[in-house]
């Protein structure tokens, strides 16, 4: 029996960070989604002023999140690297501002090659990854409730090209100083940089199973590409 038990356990902590089925949806009604797709109020309103305005180009842009694994048994779980290539968004490079978002239903878990450029030496099951997403849309980050994940940047006066970047997620607004690489060209503008956030601010309970013996890290670790191109 005490055979058995030891390789039940086993058996669990290998499915990954798989943790218990997702509690049923909150009664509070879902946030309505709508991304429009053309310049929105003041990037209309600048447009429409003759203001250069640019639109994120979803096709070259990247935003990942790499979460690691914790806990006393966290050799037998797995890091993560969550992606979103689905930013819709603009840039109004002369005011030094910036606002994008992406659905959280639409983020990819676990490519091989972002895992690979994250430095992971792994690559969990198909089950495995599709237990992560289903987990992570539905207990972790309430999807249903909140859809989108917004971001707002400013230029910081006499920073050079540090943002102060604002993250909406879960419903709660955090910002942060990110010193950001920004190349421009008459064609395009690319911004780079990196950040990391805790989850327990947006009031996001990290994942964990067998009384935290394997668990997510609150520590999340943000990359982000961003290209935008005049808008049209």
């Amino acid at each position: 029996m005490k055979h058995m038990t030891r390789w039940l356990l086993l058996a669990l902590l290998l499915a990954g960070c798989a943790a218990p089925p997702p509690p049923p949806p909150s009664p509070a009604p879902p946030v309505a989604v709508t991304v429009d797709d053309t310049a929105p109020g003041w990037y209309a309103t600048a447009a429409a002023a003759g203001k250069k305005i640019y639109k994120i180009d979803a096709a070259q842009s990247l935003v990942t999140v790499t979460v690691r694994r914790g806990g006393p048994m966290a050799r037998f779980g797995h890091d993560h690297v969550i992606a979103s290539r689905t930013l819709a968004g603009y840039v109004a490079p002369d005011a030094g501002r910036a606002d994008f978002q992406f659905r959280l239903d639409q983020m990819t878990v676990d490519e091989a090659a972002l895992r690979t450029a994250a430095g992971l030496d792994t690559q969990p099951s198909a089950d495995a990854i599709q237990g992560t997403r289903d987990n992570m849309l539905g207990r972790v980050l309430e999807a249903e409730r909140y859809p989108l994940v917004l971001l707002q940047a400013e230029l910081l006066p006499n920073r050079g090209d540090t943002l102060k970047l604002t993250v909406t997620l879960h419903g709660v607004a955090r910002w942060y100083e990110v010193p950001t690489k920004i190349e421009r060209s008459k064609t395009s503008l690319t911004a780079t940089g990196e950040l990391r956030m805790l989850q327990t601010d947006f009031g996001i309970k990290p994942m964990s199973v067998m009384a935290g013996a394997l668990t997510v890290q609150d520590q999340m670790e943000l990359a982000f590409r961003i290209v935008a191109a005049p808008l049209k």
